[in-house]
């Protein structure tokens, strides 16, 4: 799945994935309205609603993107119809011929582990039959507990060709509290890099390895670092523009070969039509803001690019 996330990179020219996070203060109100009067204000309700909102923005934008990421706990809080909203809305990203990256950040040991990759990314044995789950394409997985929780992610991954990103850095203001502590004169967070890497050389793709990495944009001279000691990882970079990350800040998450890094940006796109930039749109054009926000992003992050070489 790396080699096709690769191929469809190089394709749109657009290092860059849409978190598909939405809340309901993100979703128009007619849309909202047409939801609530088939369903009522109930959780049916609010799913419908997430569903309609998300596949306007993947019409609007799929030509333009790899790639999409779903963060699962904005529907988790909808309980099953929310759940149910989100693999509607990952079938519907295959459809699109989009590589979904389930942003579901699990990290458990043993049999829990594995439960949680197959259910996210292999097939689940039912009898004489084996069933996908939600068959993300990659997954979003906390390193915390060792070798003992990214292991199963990993053999599923291999069973079924698709890949991890894995924590290493995150974007949030307190991510320092753990992850920049010194372990034996280097930060915790150069560690993780170091064997995210040797967990990546056991499932290499055609240029990179299936076994990505997640360091924020928030902190690119720490990307630096990462991209020396990561060099066949790819990495996911979360924190573009709503947490202040701008196309500047990110070349060094780059290779020279101008691959090696993709950008999400969730409300920043997603919620568009919200912003000043882009307010002219309005509610009932919310999905064509959400079209001119991602050309603009990928004007600034190509521009960024092209500047480095």
């Amino acid at each position: 799945m790396i080699n096709k996330l690769i191929e469809k990179i190089r394709k749109t020219n657009a290092p860059i994935v849409v978190g598909l996070d939405p809340m309901l203060s993100y979703i128009p109100s007619h849309i909202q309205e047409k939801a609530f009067q088939e369903y009522g204000e109930t959780l049916e309700g609010a799913a419908e609603a997430i569903w309609q909102y998300n596949k306007g923005i993947v019409d609007a934008v799929y030509d333009l993107i790899p790639a999409v990421k779903p963060q699962i706990a904005m529907y988790e809080q909808f309980g099953i119809p929310g759940l149910q909203a989100y693999k509607k809305t990952i079938d519907y990203c295959k459809e699109k011929d989009l590589v979904v990256i389930g942003d579901i950040k699990r990290g458990d040991i043993g049999s829990t582990s594995a439960a949680y990759a197959v259910g996210h990314l292999g097939k689940v044995q039912v009898g004489s039959k084996k069933w996908a789950g939600f068959d993300e394409d990659f997954a979003t997985v906390n390193p915390y507990l060792g070798s003992d929780g990214v292991k199963p992610f990993i053999e599923v991954c291999k069973e079924e060709n698709k890949g991890l990103f894995i924590l290493v850095k995150t974007s949030n203001p307190s991510s320092g509290e753990f992850q920049d502590r010194i372990i034996e004169g280097r930060p915790l967070y150069e560690w993780v890099g170091e064997k995210v890497a040797q967990w990546g050389e056991e499932h290499m793709g055609s240029e990179y390895s299936y076994i990505g990495a997640v360091v924020g944009a928030t902190y690119p001279e720490m990307g630096k670092v990462l991209r020396k000691i990561m060099p066949k990882t790819f990495i996911l970079v979360p924190g573009y523009g709503a947490q202040g990350g701008k196309g500047a800040d990110l070349v060094h998450f780059f290779n020279e070969d101008g691959l090696g890094a993709i950008v999400n940006s969730s409300r920043g796109i997603i919620a568009a039509y919200k912003q000043e930039a882009y307010a002219s749109f309005g509610e009932q054009n919310y999905a064509d803001a959400s079209r001119k926000a991602v050309e603009d992003m990928i004007a600034d992050i190509s521009g960024a690019l092209e500047g480095r070489r």
